[in-house]
């Protein structure tokens, strides 16, 4: 039959971290309590720490989510600026994500399942550098694009831009930013 897990919740793990990324998104990472997270799913208070162990387990999990979710989205994009674009999108689709992925003091650093996350995002984003005309520093190229696309999502999520950007799609104005800096490969 059913398993006693099953029975008191069909997918604990992923209601935890639906619950902590909620929580996330309203009250900020520091509101995430494992007891609370675990009365929102109904279960006992100690049922999180089985996936879990503990806070910084659970963030970390979010981290390594995070990590792989940005990868794949930024392996859709062609070339450099609509890695940015996707870059951004990420961000504002899922900010709770993108909020602890850029916090490595809440997570564990050395966890190996985050940190092959990271690797992938990581060669995601500097894929998209040699997309560029010969640049004498892709390593360089490559921090450039990354802070642009950062910052400009960071801006967007504080509300910084909120007067600038206004009623515009914040894809159109990074990429006219992005056309700025960085130019396509000729080709």
């Amino acid at each position: 039959m059913s398993s006693e897990r099953t029975y008191h919740h069909g997918d604990l793990r992923r209601a935890v971290l639906n619950a902590a990324l909620d929580v996330i998104r309203t009250e900020g990472p520091s509101a995430v309590r494992l007891r609370d997270l675990a009365r929102r799913a109904g279960v006992s208070h100690a049922a999180p720490a089985h996936h879990f162990k503990d806070r910084t387990g659970l963030l970390t999990a979010i981290a390594a989510e995070g990590y792989e979710l940005l990868a794949q989205a930024l392996s859709k994009a062609p070339d450099l600026r609509e890695r940015g674009v996707a870059y951004v999108r990420f961000a504002l689709d899922r900010p709770a994500h993108f909020q602890v992925m850029f916090q490595p003091d809440l997570y564990r650093g050395d966890d190996p399942a985050l940190l092959a996350a990271k690797e992938l995002a990581s060669a995601e984003l500097h894929a998209g550098v040699t997309t560029l005309d010969a640049s004498p520093d892709p390593r360089t190229a490559g921090i450039a694009a990354w802070s642009l696309a950062h910052g400009f999502a960071t801006l967007l999520l504080t509300h910084n831009l909120d007067d600038p950007v206004g009623d515009r799609d914040p894809a159109d104005v990074f990429r006219s930013l992005a056309g700025l800096l960085f130019a396509p490969a000729a080709g």
